[in-house]
């Protein structure tokens, strides 16, 4: 069993981020946090590599859409390989697609047509020096394709160099057991987004429009998700990454609260 690395993800602070990324990427660092998940940084990484370094913070994971080839290019979308340089360049060592959309997680085809897209990032990715993976939300879960979950399908179809950074939040929406996910992926988690909150049925699936201040997240270990019993369940896990989708008091509070509670596990 190893400990993971602390860590928070950026798009926590997107707001102080756009209002004074320095300042904002000092309190981080003043509340002891080494390491920081990165997103939107492809067409930056040089300009955020230096920002993270002036305050002696990281980013061993990132966030980047890679996964949805159907979507037509438009002028300046980076191409794979460039995502991927702009990740090395930033010094990012586990890259995460955070999205794919809900209609293809319904149909048997669609979910091995990602896994397959996947499998093939992966060994792009390993030319420049990088692991690839995944990010849920809940999308993933409420559906049933060849006698199983939607999500463990699409785990079952995976390289097993592809890692699986699992949103604690998102994966318990609408009831899923997490705990039990957690346990027959094993040592497939990579990463752990600690995220806590009420447990709320998935908004992705109808369609319908979403306001992230709907999922009255908390900080972390004041929910009711199972935190505790799925920190000890992804005993491999590498990375215990804190996110705030939506926080309706001061965001570093927050995190720090989280922080904390992390630390109480050893986690630092």
């Amino acid at each position: 069993m190893s400990t993971p690395r602390l860590s928070v993800q950026l798009y926590s602070v997107r707001h102080a981020l756009e209002a004074d990324e320095d300042a904002a990427l000092g309190r981080l660092a003043a509340l002891g946090l080494r390491d920081v998940e990165a997103f939107g940084f492809v067409h930056r990484a040089p300009e955020l590599a230096d920002a993270l370094a002036r305050h002696g913070l990281s980013a061993p994971t990132g966030h980047a859409g890679f996964l949805s080839p159907e979507r037509a290019p438009a002028e300046g979308t980076p191409t794979l390989d460039e995502t991927f340089r702009a990740a090395r360049r930033l010094g990012v060592e586990v890259l995460f697609d955070p999205f794919v959309p809900a209609a293809r997680w319904a149909d048997e085809t669609e979910i091995a047509r990602t896994a397959g897209l996947l499998n093939e990032a992966a060994k792009r990715a390993a030319d420049h020096g990088l692991r690839v993976g995944y990010h849920n939300h809940s999308q993933e879960f409420v559906h049933t394709v060849a006698g199983v979950n939607a999500f463990d399908r699409f785990a079952e179809l995976l390289a097993p160099e592809v890692a699986l950074e699992i949103d604690l939040f998102w994966a318990s929406a609408g009831g899923y057991d997490v705990v039990s996910l957690l346990r027959r992926l094993g040592s497939r988690v990579t990463a752990l987004h600690v995220k806590d909150g009420p447990v709320i049925d998935d908004p992705f699936t109808s369609g319908a429009p979403f306001d992230a201040a709907d999922t009255h997240q908390v900080p972390a270990g004041q929910g009711e998700i199972a935190l505790d019993a799925a920190l000890a369940a992804a005993p491999d896990a590498e990375y215990a990454i804190l996110e705030f989708d939506h926080y309706d008091g001061d965001i570093f509070e927050g995190i720090a609260t989280g922080v904390a509670y992390l630390a109480g596990k050893g986690i630092a």
